[in-house]
């Protein structure tokens, strides 16, 4: 019973998704695109967005909203 349970385990834990590490790939993006690229003009940040994230323009305009963009 035991390993019925041990197996269970394991096969649950293989199936969860592992995302790779990204950090730092939302900075580095916008800068390659813009010489001097600044997250708190919207049209900037927007075009980012759409740019680096896949993103569409109600949804960028709401995460550069919520970033502090103007």
């Amino acid at each position: 019973m035991r390993l019925l349970a041990v197996l269970g385990l394991a096969l649950a834990m293989a199936a969860c998704n592992q995302e790779q590490d990204i950090t730092g790939s939302t900075t580095t993006c916008p800068m390659r695109n813009y010489s001097s690229y600044n997250a708190r003009d919207m049209n900037q940040c927007v075009a980012a967005c759409k740019a680096c994230d896949h993103g569409t323009t109600v949804t960028c305009t709401t995460s550069c909203t919520l970033k502090g963009a103007h």
